[in-house]
């Protein structure tokens, strides 16, 4: 009996923790990295998981955005849940046409994998091939990492 009890709340908690993928219509584009999915009539934030985006008012910030919005705005996309990150935006894995949306923002330079927060590693692979091709982003011959400018930002 006991044992049945205990296995019924393990069962009960790996389903309240367990991460669901969702489809939806992009109805907002935030910036290069963040995006708002129409689902059962209510937006859910996502935050798009291992890859990061110049952010508004950095160098290639506007151009970030409207790649991802040029991608993904006003289409129906599937995102596949990876948890949620400290300001409680979905994290997640956005495909369109079978296609990795945030692999795409990586390889068209408009966004660097996020080392901090990587289990894809072949997004490295990817990155260094849009900055060899020095597409987006990469065009400027210093480009500032996200992380870096932010960390710059927060210091002053």
């Amino acid at each position: 009996m006991r044992a049945r009890l205990f296995a019924a709340l393990l069962l009960a908690f790996a389903l309240g923790t367990a991460h669901a993928d969702f489809t939806g219509v992009v109805v907002a584009v935030l910036d290069g990295d963040t995006v708002d999915v129409l689902v059962d009539r209510q937006p859910v934030r996502v935050r798009l998981a291992e890859i990061d985006a110049p952010e508004k008012g950095q160098a290639f910030g506007t151009k970030a955005r409207q790649a991802l919005a040029a991608a993904v705005f006003r289409n129906t996309v599937t995102v596949k849940e990876a948890g949620r990150d400290q300001y409680g935006r979905t994290l997640g894995t956005i495909t369109l046409d079978g296609r990795n949306i945030n692999r795409v923002m990586v390889a068209e330079g408009w966004a660097w994998a996020y080392r901090q927060f990587l289990k894809d590693r072949s997004l490295l692979d990817v990155e260094a091939s849009a900055r060899s091709a020095r597409a987006g982003l990469w065009a400027d011959s210093t480009p500032i990492a996200p992380w870096d400018w932010r960390r710059e930002r927060r210091g002053r």
